[in-house]
């Protein structure tokens, strides 16, 4: 049978920060007195990001590790190797394989996740729409402190979220969606970004809907439908 793509499920809704957020941009605007690791950020608006990439990566890696198909025999170094070789695992179908044998495109399509103002919440930072927080490394041996100083986006601070889920003919829908929402569960649970285990990265998703486009939307035959999310 040939694939044929049956319809388009759109998640929006707002990521929201429960703790500060450290993604990693570059360094190359660095100045003196600054933070030593700064965030990514737009560069047209100079307002801090979520790559679709950090959420989709992290998504994947707690689906397969909550369903025990991470491979610790793959060669993490090389893509073509990845975690998930066994094309009929969940993490596969729903997020895809680069394996050269068996290639599954990924259904998922994440945005970057732009940066919705509040003026409120920004309007005492310190760095423009981020806080510089300090931290000290202490050598256990010698009890010397090592400053450095880390830019975050702080806590209370929301994202738009916009993600596509790809449905062809021969794929369980029902099947996708729970795989989808299992993984955005897991990462409410777990971290985002740098520095997780020291209490940065805790996310929240509030807001969702689900709008369903089959493919006569697009041919202007019928319209989509628009429901509420709940995780």
């Amino acid at each position: 049978m040939d694939k044929k793509l049956i319809k388009k499920i759109i998640i929006q809704g707002e990521l929201v920060l429960k703790t500060g957020l450290h993604i990693g941009g570059t360094n190359s605007a660095m100045g003196i007195g600054g933070p030593d690791s700064t965030v990514i950020r737009n560069p047209i608006t100079n307002k801090p990001i979520i790559p679709g990439s950090s959420i989709k990566g992290k998504m994947r890696t707690l689906l397969e590790i909550n369903e025990g198909t991470v491979n610790t025999n793959a060669n993490m170094g090389n893509v073509k190797n990845g975690p998930t070789q066994n094309t009929n695992d969940l993490a596969a179908k729903l997020y895809g394989t680069a394996n050269p044998q068996d290639q599954i495109a990924s259904r998922l399509i994440v945005r970057d996740s732009e940066l919705i103002d509040d003026e409120d919440l920004f309007k005492d930072t310190d760095l423009p729409y981020t806080e510089s927080k300090t931290e000290v490394v202490i050598d256990r041996i010698t009890s010397a402190a090592s400053p450095r100083q880390i830019e975050r986006v702080p806590a209370g601070a929301r994202f738009s979220l916009n993600m596509v889920l790809n449905v062809y003919n021969d794929e369980i829908e029902t099947e996708l969606m729970a795989g989808l929402v299992r993984s955005m569960k897991l990462l409410q649970d777990d971290y985002i970004g740098g520095s997780g285990s020291r209490g940065y990265g805790q996310v929240e998703f509030q807001n969702l809907k689900k709008i369903t486009r089959t493919t006569g939307y697009y041919k202007n035959e019928s319209d989509e439908n628009t429901e509420t999310l709940k995780l």
